[in-house]
């Protein structure tokens, strides 16, 4: 069994105008994530060949963050807690409270970077392509941030490597936030960097990166506790073992398949 690191959750904690402000990792990954995602894209799209003037570079990252914020958010609120949202309407709105979902986000970022992209007269794969690097690292660091604030952990184990959780019980459990950190982040890092380069047709990068990553969250979902949820508690999990999360994982898998095809299917004669 390893020893849980016990990282301290907030950063910086200091006053501002009398009122006590924290800077939590969690965020500051999250700001990180921006940021490089600003800095590095420009050298992804060089990678593949596509261009983009300043301001349409500007409003492609403006568009990832506004989607990733309202989509996450949104995507939990429908995907995992509909009914207790329709009871405490306003709550939504208490995104500080935590509540974000990568499939809400992930879809919030393809609809804004679509509509600005079709806006803007720019074709949506060669840009997705580009970005797919990216998006794994701030999974990655997104993973890492629920690790330090010891939420999201595994099912209680005996592999060598089990870690006793603050406020999960004695027992010890997966590691299941490294898990993602590890395939979320630095295999899809560095299959999407390599695909990249090697010149594929526009879109194959975006949609290997979608099927890749709902396989892995699907595989990992099996030795993770799920939320504790209403839904669940109300009516079980499909099948008596797929959770929320497997579902949507399993539908990016089908999606990228099918897009994969669609992308590579032979075009009719006339």
């Amino acid at each position: 069994m390893l020893s849980y690191p016990r990282i301290d959750p907030t950063m910086v904690q200091f006053s501002l105008f009398g009122r006590e402000l924290a800077i939590r990792w969690y965020g500051f990954f999250y700001v990180f994530s921006f940021i490089l995602a600003y800095v590095f894209y420009r050298y992804l799209l060089r990678i593949k060949g596509a261009k983009v003037t300043r301001e349409q570079y500007e409003g492609i990252i403006f568009s990832v963050m506004l989607g990733v914020i309202l989509g996450g958010r949104l995507g939990y609120i429908l995907f995992y807690n509909l009914p207790y949202y329709f009871r405490h309407p306003l709550e939504a709105l208490y995104i500080w409270e935590g509540g974000m979902s990568f499939h809400g986000g992930a879809l919030g970022v393809i609809i804004a970077g679509y509509l600005y992209l079709k806006r803007q007269k720019l074709k949506f794969y060669p840009l997705a392509d580009a970005a797919m690097p990216l998006v794994a690292v701030g999974l990655g660091l997104g993973r890492l941030g629920n690790f330090i604030n010891a939420e999201l952990w595994g099912k209680v184990t005996t592999v060598p490597w089990g870690m006793v959780f603050p406020d999960a019980g004695p027992l010890p459990r997966h590691p299941s936030q490294l898990y993602e950190a590890f395939l979320e982040g630095l295999v899809l890092f560095v299959v999407s960097l390599l695909l990249l380069k090697r010149k594929l047709r526009d879109g194959i990068v975006f949609w290997i990166f979608i099927g890749l990553y709902g396989v892995f969250r699907f595989i990992v979902e099996f030795v993770r506790v799920p939320d504790d949820l209403e839904v669940y508690r109300e009516y079980g999990y499909l099948f008596g073992f797929m959770t929320i999360g497997q579902i949507l994982s399993l539908l990016m898998a089908v999606a990228a398949v099918a897009g994969i095809w669609l992308i590579y299917r032979p075009e009719k004669k006339v």
